[in-house]
């Protein structure tokens, strides 16, 4: 009894999804998308720059620090003093 009580509710969600008023669950940026569609060239004038100004032995060492990073710092000295200084 309980199985077919289930079954028929879920029937019920799958007949409300075919009988939805849009194409997708996900639809509703129709005027943004519109408005989108008719604009002439939607990217920023500066993405077309491919030309990109920078040191190639620079970007180099930067690769290469991050495959290999440097070697942690030393610890501090540390100084202890035992016995007589010969300092009065």
């Amino acid at each position: 009894m309980l199985i077919l009580l289930c079954a028929g509710l879920l029937t019920g969600c799958a007949d409300y999804l075919n009988r939805y008023d849009t194409m997708t669950l996900a639809a509703g940026d129709t005027q943004k998308y519109n408005s989108l569609l008719q604009t002439v060239d939607p990217l920023n004038p500066a993405s077309k720059n491919t030309t990109i100004k920078g040191d190639g032995v620079r970007a180099a060492a930067v690769a290469e620090s991050y495959r290999i990073p440097p070697p942690p710092p030393p610890p501090p000295a540390i100084t202890v003093n035992v016995g007589n200084t010969g300092v009065e």
